[in-house]
């Protein structure tokens, strides 16, 4: 399993109701969509898919369903998301997703009230020694959480427990750390965040993987094609064509978000684009900016 974290392992969204009411069905199709672009890994959840606006039993019932899709396939693996703030619940879901078919833990360190540097290296430590052996993805994300963590640090907990297998970087830019953590005598892959605004700079630095959101999953499959082919110039023209889009909707997360269910929408893939308040809602000018990128990339549903 540890081969299929690489490449494009896209965060799966969230479908509700135009009511805010939870739309399980919508999740499964947009499961089964994003499984079709051959991708070999898929993560749930995550901000990509508003886990704050999930209640427990929510969390509990996708998590469930992505679970019974991808259980019976050695062909891609379910990474379930950890952004627990008590170390307590952390531990208890982290060790709830392993015994239920997790293929790896994404964990999102504690960030609520600024907790201490000890204390969320020791929330990271607990979780880590709860689901061990259970490959894990710390997930680095400093201008959602406030975290900060340094190559050193990182090289650290993962000598002390081996199941620290990657470290998904979305710090901007992402490529230094990339790099210093592809070195030393037990280097760390790095996926990417960021709906991988820097993409071609962190490839170039050792980032064996990106993890965008989902909506339009099939562009970062054909990009990431091109590049593992040796077609750097192909690759960099396709993420040239997407980066006015990219770089406008990562102004924010809830931007992005509300925009790739709008795109999703749009596909067919969802009945629905609403997104649960708080969060951002489109204008028409960026509606129209939808409309542009679903024309251009040609993603609209045939017809």
């Amino acid at each position: 399993m540890l081969d299929l974290v690489r490449g494009v392992s896209p965060v799966l969204e969230v479908p509700f109701h135009d009511d805010g009411s939870l739309d399980p069905d919508g999740f499964v199709r947009v499961a089964a969509e994003v499984l079709a672009t051959g991708v070999t890994s898929v993560m749930f959840p995550g901000f990509a898919g508003e886990f704050h606006k999930l209640d427990d039993a929510e969390r509990e019932l996708l998590t469930t369903l992505l679970l019974d899709v991808t259980r019976p396939r050695d062909d891609v693996a379910a990474i379930v998301s950890v952004p627990d703030h008590a170390t307590y619940h952390a531990v208890a879901q982290a060790v709830r997703a392993a015994e239920r078919g997790a293929d790896a833990i994404n964990l999102l360190p504690p960030h609520f009230m600024s907790p201490s540097r000890e204390a969320v290296l020791a929330h990271v430590r607990a979780v880590l020694a709860a689901v061990a052996p259970l490959p894990v993805v710390l997930q680095y994300a400093p201008a959602q959480t406030g975290t900060a963590l340094d190559a050193g640090t990182l090289h650290r907990l993962a000598a002390e427990h081996p199941n620290l297998r990657w470290v998904k970087v979305e710090s901007a830019p992402p490529g230094r750390l990339v790099a210093a953590l592809a070195e030393g005598e037990r280097p760390l892959p790095a996926l990417v965040g960021n709906a991988g605004l820097h993409l071609p700079d962190a490839l170039r630095r050792g980032a064996v993987g990106v993890q965008p959101g989902c909506s339009f999953t099939d562009l970062y499959v054909e990009l990431w094609r091109r590049w593992e082919s040796g077609d750097e110039e192909g690759a960099l023209a396709l993420h040239t064509r997407m980066l006015p889009y990219l770089s406008y909707w990562m102004q924010g997360v809830e931007l992005i978000v509300a925009a790739e269910k709008e795109i999703s929408r749009r596909r067919g893939w969802i009945g629905s684009a609403h997104c649960r308040a708080p969060g951002h809602r489109l204008d028409e000018e960026e509606h129209r900016m939808i409309g542009r990128f679903v024309e251009e990339f040609e993603l609209a549903p045939a017809a």
